[in-house]
């Protein structure tokens, strides 16, 4: 049986159970809907201290902005970006249209459509965060969406030209410095100068998170985002050094980011947890994953990698790196994540940053259900039927007919009435609730 080494002190799931959150946002939305670009500018200003003459940036001004780099951000976006595209075409070229016969004249089929148009958001606050307009608009684009609109916020009061950059590469037919709900609202709703789209991608603040809550179903969404997780089995051939490591690269995401190593080996257990307090100290972000690791660290010892696995899928992490003697396994005996890192070689860090994997995934255990943001999200698996053949659709028509009075949906069963009139000769006889048989 597992026991715990460290355990959190802050339940990482539980809700906050405080509705502000959700009345602000419901607030901002309405107002939005109600005022349109009026609102947009009057909330920038207020929540960014931002209130340019235009929020879409022009060619000229994206080029400006571009120059201002360094080739070799340039010449990283484009490579991280051609690994993503790769990657993402590869899924879309693995997603078979099909058409069969399912009996003789009857032919049924399924094609997958693009979404026409894409909202994708780029969060900002303390850092430009190019990653996340790799993952949401390259792949938004290899999907083959015609329309794709990008938003991120200024960073104090400054364009962040880098994630600008990422954007313009990765394919955005818009770009619009713009955060925070009223992004979000503008994109979904319309206004005077933003055209609303058909679905929202990319990860957010609470506001962010809880705008798309509230708007799903008027607009489609990739996930509902929650803190970003990390979890870590290792048996005892695993560095401890690389571990803490590892663990700490995820919790400086933010102070709720949870962070847990599920490990074989007391060894291990123990040298991790005095790694990660030899490293705070002097982490450059020690102020984000130092309250992480104190309050959503956990360290938990497993009999065997078996219970290990178990207690792993438990968690149904969003991130979960494999660091034992047999990787592999791991794509067997887990079932609940939302990506694999398989050995030491690979970590989450690659995931998030450069290797081509969407780093878009299911938090809150949400992976039990669900994956992460990729191609086949963007698009829409539609079916088509044709009955080409007249006496296989008199015959669907009898049987339809029997179906639908089953139900008592009799303007059903009128329908298939009139194919096995028209197709075979059944006569029509609706007086009471007739059953067409074939004459």
């Amino acid at each position: 049986m597992s026991r715990t080494i460290k355990a959190a002190t802050t339940p990482s799931t539980a809700p906050s159970g405080d509705d502000t959150v959700g009345r602000t946002v419901r607030e901002l939305i309405a107002d939005v809907r109600r005022r349109g670009d009026a609102a947009v500018r009057e909330l920038s200003a207020r929540f960014d201290r931002w209130e340019p003459e235009s929020f879409r940036l022009g060619d000229a001004q994206i080029a400006e902005l571009i120059g201002t780099l360094d080739p070799q951000v340039i010449e990283d976006i484009k490579t991280v970006q051609a690994n993503v595209r790769g990657f993402a075409e590869a899924q879309r070229e693995s997603m078979s249209e099909i058409e069969v016969e399912t009996s003789p004249g009857v032919f049924l089929g399924h094609r997958h459509v693009p979404v026409q148009s894409v909202g994708a958001y780029i969060p900002g606050g303390r850092y430009p965060l190019t990653a996340s307009a790799h993952m949401t608009i390259v792949t938004a684009k290899a999907a083959g969406v015609p329309r794709v609109v990008a938003c991120t916020p200024p960073i104090r009061g400054e364009i962040p030209a880098a994630t600008v950059a990422a954007m313009h590469l990765a394919g955005a037919d818009e770009i619009y410095i713009l955060g925070g709900v009223q992004a979000i609202a503008a994109m979904s709703v319309g206004t005077e100068t933003v055209a609303p789209v058909d679905m929202l991608a990319g990860p957010g603040n609470a506001y962010v998170a809880e705008a798309k809550r509230q708007l799903f179903g008027e607009v489609g969404i990739d996930l509902f985002a929650g803190p970003t997780e990390i979890l870590v089995v290792a048996d005892d051939s695993a560095d401890p050094f690389v571990v803490a490591v590892d663990l700490l690269s995820q919790a400086e995401h933010g102070p709720d980011s949870p962070a847990v190593l599920v490990t074989t080996s007391e060894r291990v257990a123990t040298e991790t947890a005095r790694h990660i307090e030899e490293i705070l100290p002097g982490m450059p972000t020690g102020d984000i994953a130092g309250p992480a690791w104190r309050d959503h660290g956990q360290i938990i010892l497993a009999d065997d990698l078996d219970e290990a696995y178990r207690v792993a899928d438990g968690f149904a992490y969003e991130h979960v790196q494999i660091l034992t003697e047999n990787p592999r396994e791991a794509l067997d005996k887990m079932h609940a994540y939302g990506a694999l890192f398989l050995g030491e070689g690979t970590c989450v860090s690659y995931g998030d940053k450069v290797i081509g994997t969407n780093h878009v995934l299911p938090t809150r255990g949400a992976a039990r259900y669900t994956g992460g943001l990729w191609v086949g999200m963007y698009l829409r698996t539609v079916t088509y039927q044709e009955v080409r053949d007249p006496q296989a659709s008199a015959d669907l028509g009898v049987l339809c007919g029997r179906a639908a009075r089953v139900e008592l949906f009799e303007g059903h069963a009128r329908s298939g009435d009139v194919r096995a009139a028209k197709y075979a000769g059944v006569p029509l006889d609706w007086t009471g609730h007739f059953q067409a048989v074939r004459a």
